[in-house]
């Protein structure tokens, strides 16, 4: 098999059962583990999956920067707010996360919702001036430019000093093996330290990052309380994540 042939066997692989295992493919082909790590080291530098250890998975579209990911699926993240927005209980404390679906979180709160809204994220408090009950704590550190948030040392130790009823986090890969996953170390540290100071959290999910994976994974399944998302509620990704006991709050 050429090598262009080989290319498209993955990543028709990819799309049809979302993971690619070396040895596996190896075997059904014929050919050395090492032909299909270097064929997945190639797909991996255009950007076309994400590899991992033994293979590779579908790669997050929502690693792009901040304003680029302003286009990607609205009506989606919306949607997914709207739902999230309703777990914020009037009284109660928020950690909200930075990104576009939390922005559209910030948008979807009541005007008149009395709580204490905690983030590291300037354009949520930018965009939560005018709720005038809702008291606003930013969290300072060095601003990650790509998605608009603070990050760093700085802003992990600011983040240990609250607490709250609920967290609202966002993720750019959501995959049952992989678990929640973003594209930056320093920011999956930072969304570990908001996740660990409530008493919930919440994944915000669009679409689009069901059954893909970025490079560094922030929490396992087993540290969230649930996945907000709008996909298609028999997506099987969402089917082998409630097998193994995540609740999924539809967002259709």
């Amino acid at each position: 098999m050429l090598a262009a042939e080989r290319r498209d066997h993955l990543l028709g692989l990819l799309a049809r059962e979302g993971k690619i295992v070396a040895k596996d493919v190896a075997a059904d082909l014929g050919i050395s583990e090492d032909s299909v790590r270097r064929d997945l080291r190639d797909l991996a530098a255009e950007g076309l999956c994400q590899r991992v250890y033994g293979g590779a998975l579908p790669v997050s579209p929502a690693v792009a920067d901040y304003a680029a990911r302003q286009s990607v699926t609205p009506d989606g993240k919306r949607r997914v707010a709207a739902v999230a927005a309703a777990l914020v209980r009037p009284g109660s404390a928020l950690i909200l996360d930075g990104g576009t679906t939390a922005l559209a979180v910030a948008e979807a709160l009541p005007p008149d919702l009395a709580c204490t809204v905690i983030t590291h994220s300037p354009t949520i408090a930018a965009a939560l001036l005018d709720h005038p009950r809702a008291e606003v704590f930013l969290l300072g550190g060095r601003l990650f430019k790509h998605s608009a948030v603070t990050c760093g040392a700085a802003a992990v130790e600011a983040a240990q000093n609250v607490s709250a009823d609920l967290c609202l986090l966002g993720v750019t890969g959501v995959h049952p093996e992989a678990g929640l996953t973003t594209g930056d170390a320093d920011e999956a540290a930072m969304k570990r330290a908001l996740a660990a100071r409530a008493a919930d959290t919440y994944v915000l999910a669009s679409s689009e990052k069901i059954g893909t994976a970025s490079r560094f994974r922030v929490l396992p399944w087993e540290d969230v309380s649930g996945l907000i998302t709008d996909a298609d509620p028999r997506h099987p990704v969402l089917d082998r994540l409630r097998a193994h006991g995540v609740e999924i709050l539809a967002a259709g």
